[in-house]
């Protein structure tokens, strides 16, 4: 069902004219939905409370969020709820829809207030939503009081009365006290400030470790060279074919292009091999302090 809720504006009056159902029309356009999926009946179902959606998205405009983007998610979450209501089971679609309006734009909130993750769990949301109003509400009585609250006592309070472990509120309220900052903000006011993301250790490889990598490989080159030289043109052949390439041939192919068994071939490599290591032990010495 097409539903247009990109203009806010003429959306929030059309909303507002909308018919008002009683709980029988509501019932049987429920019934219609889920059981012949008329479309007509669900687009006027969704027409009708959409005042509901929109009144709702817009008690959470003070977090930042579009008051647009924050009708589509309200729009969404009444959809769902159209989607997913039992007519059978002797509720009103407005009572039920009110959680999927809150769930998806509470949902959308969360995503968008900051880069950072801010939580996903019943617990971390309800923190979200309600820790500092809960945070001024305590600070009040206990201002009345003439009592005062340490940041730990203030926690601990807060946890209690939403019902959440103390880690959480702990978390939550770092989340809250901070904001996202771009890396490419200096520092200083200075003109040749440094800019925070010169202050990020590089991952990459340093120059000394480039160089010595590099001389490393030369070195173990020239070794193979070396000790490849001792072996004949068809040993070489198939030493290159079965380990120096990225994709090692089998002994069944280089020994159809040899005229060879496969067995003659494996022999071969074999005793290619052992040239070779002959060869370094020859120069068994320098390699040793290569490798040590």
């Amino acid at each position: 069902m097409a539903l247009d809720l990109t203009e806010d504006t003429s959306l929030s009056r059309r909303a507002m004219k909308a018919e008002l159902l009683d709980a029988e029309t509501e019932l049987a356009l429920a019934y219609a939905w889920r059981d012949q999926r008329d479309e007509a009946a669900l687009h006027r179902l969704i027409t009708a409370y959409m005042r509901l959606a929109i009144s709702m998205a817009s008690k959470y405009r003070r977090y930042g969020a579009p008051m647009n983007d924050l009708i589509q998610e309200a729009g969404l979450g009444l959809m769902k709820a159209a989607d997913k209501f039992d007519p059978d089971r002797g509720v009103r679609f407005s009572t039920y829809a009110v959680w999927w309006i809150k769930a998806s734009i509470q949902d959308y909130v969360m995503r968008n207030w900051s880069m950072v993750r801010t939580g996903s769990t019943s617990s971390q949301k309800s923190l979200f939503f309600n820790m500092r109003r809960v945070q001024a509400k305590l600070e009040r009585e206990a201002s009345a009081e003439g009592a005062e609250l340490d940041r730990h006592q203030l926690h601990q309070m807060i946890a209690s009365e939403i019902g959440v472990p103390l880690r959480d509120v702990e978390m939550m309220d770092g989340r809250l006290s901070g904001s996202d900052f771009s890396l490419n903000a200096v520092q200083s006011a200075d003109e040749d400030g440094r800019e925070w993301i010169d202050t990020l250790e590089d991952d990459g490889a340093q120059t000394s470790e480039i160089v010595e990598e590099t001389l490393d490989n030369a070195q173990l080159r020239d070794w193979l060279v070396q000790a490849m030289s001792v072996l004949s043109a068809r040993e070489q052949l198939i030493v290159r074919e079965r380990k120096l390439r990225a994709e090692p041939r089998t002994l069944e192919s280089l020994g159809q292009e040899l005229g060879l068994s496969k067995e003659r071939v494996r022999q071969l490599e074999a005793a290619a091999f052992q040239k070779m290591r002959k060869s370094l032990e020859a120069q068994s010495e320098e390699v040793q302090n290569f490798l040590s």
